[in-house]
């Protein structure tokens, strides 16, 4: 067995989209395409639906399993769906009559890459409001 070493594809993706917020600043197009993904994530229905998708095992579901789970019109359910794809984090996947959604997890890295600290920085000291100094 060769003792030579794998290099993983695709991982420079994310960090060559966008910089970690903690290193340098966005500029104005990083900061209104990242607006989008995380105005689609600000409404709790949708972070459960993209939940329930990423945590299904096989990696997809269909929406008929979706909908029971919330007490909305299936037409609410379907638009928040829409959101989510609009917002590049979820695919779907017509079959006969029903749709199967899968998380896009290209997005998801590249929220992880905006928002992970760089490895070995130390994080400052907080003091908790009102404490004694």
């Amino acid at each position: 067995m060769s003792k030579q070493e794998l290099v993983v594809l695709g991982q420079d993706g994310a960090e060559g989209c966008c910089p970690a917020l903690l290193t340098a600043p966005l500029d104005e197009d990083q900061a209104a395409d990242l607006a989008k993904v995380f105005k689609a994530l600000g409404d709790p229905v949708r972070l459960r639906l993209l939940s329930m998708i990423a945590s299904r095992a096989g990696g997809e579901v269909c929406v008929c399993d979706l909908t029971p789970a919330f007490d909305l019109s299936q037409p609410t359910i379907s638009h928040h769906l829409k959101l989510l794809k609009q917002a590049g984090l979820i695919d779907s996947e017509r079959r006969g009559t029903w749709v199967y959604y899968r998380l896009l997890p290209q997005m998801t890295d590249r929220l992880a890459a905006v928002l992970t600290r760089p490895v070995g920085e130390e994080l400052p000291a907080v003091v908790p409001a009102g404490a004694a100094s």
